[in-house]
C-alpha cells in the first residue's frame, strides 16, 4: 500500500461511519466485511451480529432478492432500488439502495451498497384506509387455530363497545388486519380509518394527527407500535388523546412486546398503556399456530391467485412439510409476500412445488431444517447404538448451542452472556463447529 493510501484510511474509516447513509459490504461468498454506525440503527443489528455472516441468514427479503447478491451474481451496479426486507426480530425495513461491484484488478472481490432509510417516508405518514381494494373484515382473516377464533370473538366485542383496544404481537402476525376488522365491525359504523405509524415518528406527525381529530367526529384511530414513539412524544400523544376522547371514537394501539417488559425498560409509557388498555388482544406468532398456515395458503389462491393470472390450486407435499417446519420470522406477511413472489412468476402450473419457491426462501428453509435436532437424539436409549463420546460432545455441543442462539434471537453477545462466556469464546465454537460439518 502506498503510503498516502495509508494517511488516508483513517479518513476513510471516519467517512464510512460518519455517512448518513447505511454501508454494508459483503466478500465473493456474501460474508459481511463492512457495516457502519447508521446500517446498524436502520437494521437494528449490532456489528457482532453481521460480522461474517451471510445475508441470507440474517434477512427475510420479501418480493426481491438482496441487491447485494444480485450485484455480486451480475458484476453490474444498480441504482435508485427500492427494497423491503425484515430483520431477523420481525421488523420491516424499506430501503432506497445504491449497490456497486468492488474489483481489484478487474476481479470481483465483493459488493457494496449504500442504503438510504426511507422506512420513514413510507411509514411516517397519517393516512385513511385504503381506498382501492375491498374492506378488511373477520370474515377475510384466516382463523383455523383456537387462538385466532378466540381472538376475533373478543375483536367483535370490541367493536361494539367502542372501548380502546392495545394489540399486541409481533411484526407480521396480523395486527392491523384485526385493527381494520373492528373499525368495519363497528356499530354505529365509524367513517374514516386513520394510521398513525409511530415507528421513528417525528413531532410533527403527532401535530397533524391532532388536526385530524379536530376535524373528524366519527373515526377509527389505529396508533401501530406506539412503543416506538420517543417518551416525551408518547406524553404528547396521550395528552391529545385523552382531551379528544368522546364516546364516537375508536381508539386502537399495537406493541410489539410485552406490556409490562416495555414499562420497565422505559419504552412504554404506563399511563399510555393504560389509557388503551381497556380490552387488551394477544395475536401470537405463526409458528405457533402453524394450524393456520396452509388454510391461509388455500384462501390465497381461490381469492388471491386470479390478480396475477395464475391458476395455482395447492402445493406439493413437500412444499406443505417445509411450510409447516419453517419458524416464519416475519409471520403471516412474510408468508403471503412469498405467495405474491411464487404467483407473479408462476404461469400454467396449478400445484406449487419446491423448485418454484424462491431460491432466497429455499436456501433459508432448508438450513433451517437440516440443522434441527431434537433433544431426545441425546438420551441413551436401549434401542440405540451408543456412539463415540467425542461424537457425542460435539453434536450435544452443536444442538445447545444452536438452542441458546435461538432462544436470544441469534444475538450473539446475549448468547455469550447467558451460557456464561466470553462472545470470542462462543464465536470460536460456533466456528469450529461450522468447519467440522
Amino acid at each position: 500500500m502506498k503510503k498516502s493510501d495509508k494517511m488516508l484510511l483513517p479518513f476513510y474509516r471516519f467517512v464510512v461511519e460518519k455517512a448518513g447513509v447505511g454501508v454494508h459490504a459483503i466478500n465473493l461468498d456474501g460474508r459481511t466485511i463492512l457495516y457502519n454506525d447508521k446500517m446498524k440503527e436502520i437494521e437494528g443489528l449490532a456489528l457482532e451480529d453481521v460480522e461474517d455472516r451471510s445475508i441470507l441468514e440474517l434477512f427475510n427479503f420479501a418480493q426481491e432478492e438482496s441487491t447485494l447478491l444480485k450485484v455480486l451474481q451480475s458484476g453490474k451496479e444498480q441504482l435508485n432500488i427500492k427494497q423491503t426486507y425484515w430483520n431477523r426480530n420481525g421488523t420491516e425495513i424499506t430501503t432506497i439502495n445504491d449497490t456497486y461491484p468492488i474489483f481489484q484488478e478487474d476481479n470481483l472481490i465483493g459488493a457494496v451498497e449504500l442504503a438510504q432509510d426511507v422506512t420513514a417516508l413510507e411509514k411516517f405518514v397519517l393516512h385513511p384506509l385504503r381506498k382501492n381494494s375491498d374492506p378488511v373484515t373477520f370474515n377475510q382473516i384466516v382463523a383455523a387455530s383456537e387462538s385466532m377464533q378466540s381472538i376475533i370473538a373478543t375483536a367483535k366485542k370490541a367493536s361494539l363497545a367502542k372501548l380502546p383496544v392495545l394489540l399486541i404481537g409481533e411484526s407480521g402476525t396480523g395486527k392491523d388486519l384485526i385493527a381494520e376488522s373492528i373499525h368495519n365491525d363497528s356499530s354505529p359504523s365509524n367513517e374514516d380509518f386513520f394510521t398513525l405509524h409511530c415507528h421513528n415518528a417525528d413531532p410533527l406527525l403527532i401535530d397533524h394527527l391532532d388536526e385530524a381529530l379536530d376535524n373528524t367526529n366519527l373515526l377509527t384511530l389505529f396508533c401501530e407500535r406506539i412503543d416506538l414513539l420517543s417518551i416525551p412524544l408518547q406524553q404528547k400523544l396521550l395528552a391529545i388523546l385523552v382531551d379528544e376522547q368522546n364516546t364516537h371514537r375508536q381508539m386502537i394501539a399495537s406493541i410489539g412486546d410485552d406490556p409490562v417488559e416495555l414499562i420497565a425498560s422505559g419504552e412504554l409509557l404506563k399511563d399510555l398503556y393504560y389509557f388503551f388498555a381497556s380490552l387488551t388482544i394477544r395475536i401470537p406468532p405463526l409458528r405457533k399456530r402453524k394450524e393456520d398456515i396452509m388454510p391461509f395458503v388455500q384462501a390465497y389462491f381461490e381469492k388471491r391467485g386470479g390478480r396475477y393470472g395464475t391458476s395455482l390450486l395447492d402445493v406439493k407435499p413437500e412444499v406443505e412439510q417445509l411450510f409447516m417446519t419453517y419458524d416464519w420470522p416475519g409471520n403471516m406477511r412474510e408468508l403471503e409476500f412469498l405467495l405474491d413472489e411464487v404467483s407473479s412468476l408462476a404461469t400454467t402450473e396449478t400445484v406449487l412445488t419446491f423448485d418454484m419457491l424462491p431460491l432466497h426462501f429455499r436456501m433459508k428453509a432448508t438450513d433451517m431444517t437440516c440443522e434441527v435436532m431434537h433433544a431426545t437424539d441425546f438420551i441413551v436409549q436401549p434401542s440405540k447404538e451408543l456412539m463415540p463420546l467425542d461424537q457425542f460432545l460435539k453434536e450435544a455441543e452443536q444442538y445447545y448451542l444452536q438452542k441458546a442462539l435461538k432462544l436470544n434471537e441469534e444475538n450473539i453477545t446475549k448468547t455469550a452472556t447467558a451460557l456464561g462466556m466470553s462472545r470470542q469464546n462462543l464465536q470460536y465454537r460456533l466456528r469450529k463447529i461450522k468447519n467440522e460439518d
